[in-house]
């Protein structure tokens, strides 16, 4: 489960688009931002996905992804051209394929290495589609998951929403804001489709008629679109953007990717089908998953500040800016796996995130506002830098996240004042995940 949206220009305060996107997926399985630098391709020479191997490209751009440790592909990322993609899980009346093929995290790596535009992403996406098609267990660690995927690709200027059921799809050009969450967006409107997306409906008994054909309504499914909640936070996304129209800056885009249901939000004591935008693990189906990484992209031109956690739960997390020029330099320690280790960024910030959860409405209260505070520091200081040269901006990312990492280490403490409360049904699942991990 995820959530991701895009205010553009005409939204912003600045006249900046700013996109933004959580990553919601397994609470064990360390996320990463990885940079991977520009490269040329030996004629004929093959690329290896997560799991197929396709044809490799002449040239790949550069980018900057959130990655899962364990694929290839990425849940979000960024290249040098100012193109940033999310992709989401959707669930349809036909089912997800299970057998290898392309994740939809690997078309949306692929995507960012070669393409330079929102329109020439969509056509990559959909030939991969054609050609490979899309399939394979989603996640790992002894778990499966199998889905269908969407994708919100945006730059400067433009941005487009392509969701895909299989090999048939649909894409729209969008002004203005939009968002995807667990669910197809699209109804009876687009701009290019897939040849048979209306015959098939029609075939298949999904539609009455070519007439009356709504892709969002006749493709979805019933049980894991309803459940997942994606409807319902793909509204309040939507809803929280369009309140701030023409008023729209990068805390804002960073406080919906917090947003809870209620202002008294505590994890332990939450409905069992509760959802939020910024999501928790926790007891019950639809609490396997909780917001294991968090990116905003301020695409200004074609040198994008790409402000990103490396690390799970928005609201018990700094975003911190990081530029793609000077991405190679920044060191964030080692790549995290689903075993807790204290080397990785991922792993380090759970310690205070894990400690938060176990009284969320007294504990987050004793770092909250120092959280904000620095946060407005490090978003002040890199629109300050736009023009500065490659080393000024290099040192300042660099700083952003060793004080981050030094606030943490001080926040924890602050916590750990604050006594600790267990609920039976929460506890008995982190105590379940924590076990998994190693995490003591």
């Amino acid at each position: 489960m995820c959530d991701t949206f895009i205010a553009d220009k005409t939204m912003t305060l600045n006249g900046v688009a700013i996109f933004a996107k959580n990553s919601d997926r397994p609470p064990n399985e360390g996320q990463h931002i990885a940079y991977f630098p520009a490269a040329q391709h030996a004629a004929n020479s093959r690329l290896q996905c997560t799991y197929i191997e396709i044809p490799q490209a002449q040239k790949t751009n550069a980018i900057l992804l959130s990655k899962p440790y364990w694929m290839w592909g990425a849940e979000m990322g960024v290249n040098e051209h100012g193109l940033v993609i999310g992709n989401e899980a959707v669930y349809a009346k036909i089912p997800a394929n299970k057998k290898p093929a392309l994740l939809g995290m690997d078309l949306l790596r692929i995507a960012l290495e070669r393409a330079a535009t929102p329109r020439a992403a969509v056509q990559i996406i959909v030939d991969l589609l054609l050609q490979f098609g899309q399939g394979g267990n989603c996640v790992t660690d002894g778990e499966s998951l199998y889905y269908h995927n969407s994708f919100l690709i945006a730059s400067a200027d433009d941005a487009w929403v392509l969701e895909t059921v299989d090999r048939q799809w649909a894409a729209r050009q969008i002004k203005n804001s939009y968002s995807i969450s667990n669910c197809l967006t699209i109804g009876s409107q687009f701009d290019i489709a897939s040849p048979r997306l209306v015959d098939v409906a029609v075939q298949k008994g999904f539609a009455k008629s070519a007439h009356q054909f709504n892709y969002a309504k006749d493709y979805s499914d019933f049980l894991f679109t309803t459940f997942g909640k994606g409807r319902a936070r793909c509204a309040t996304t939507t809803n929280l953007v369009q309140q701030s129209q023409g008023k729209v800056t990068l805390q804002s885009m960073m406080n919906i990717l917090r947003h809870h249901h209620d202002q008294n939000f505590d994890p332990q004591t939450s409905s069992l089908l509760d959802v939020d935008v910024c999501m928790h693990a926790g007891f019950g189906p639809v609490h396997i998953s909780q917001s294991t990484a968090s990116l905003v992209v301020y695409l200004a031109g074609g040198a994008p500040i790409i402000f990103a956690t490396g690390t799970s739960a928005p609201c018990t997390s700094i975003f911190k800016p990081i530029w793609l020029d000077t991405a190679s330099s920044l060191s964030l320690g080692s790549v995290p796996s689903s075993q807790a280790d204290s080397e990785s960024l991922f792993w380090r910030h759970e310690r205070l995130h894990r400690a938060t959860l176990l009284n969320y409405p007294k504990r987050i209260q004793t770092y909250q506002q120092d959280r904000d505070d620095l946060e407005q520091q490090f978003v002040q200081g890199a629109l300050n830098l736009s023009q500065a040269s490659a080393k000024d901006r290099a040192d300042f990312s660099a700083q952003c996240f060793n004080l981050a990492a030094q606030a943490e280490a001080d926040w924890l403490l602050r916590v750990e004042q604050a006594p600790a409360q267990r609920k039976i049904l929460h506890s008995h699942a982190w105590r379940q995940f924590n076990k998994k991990a190693g995490f003591q």
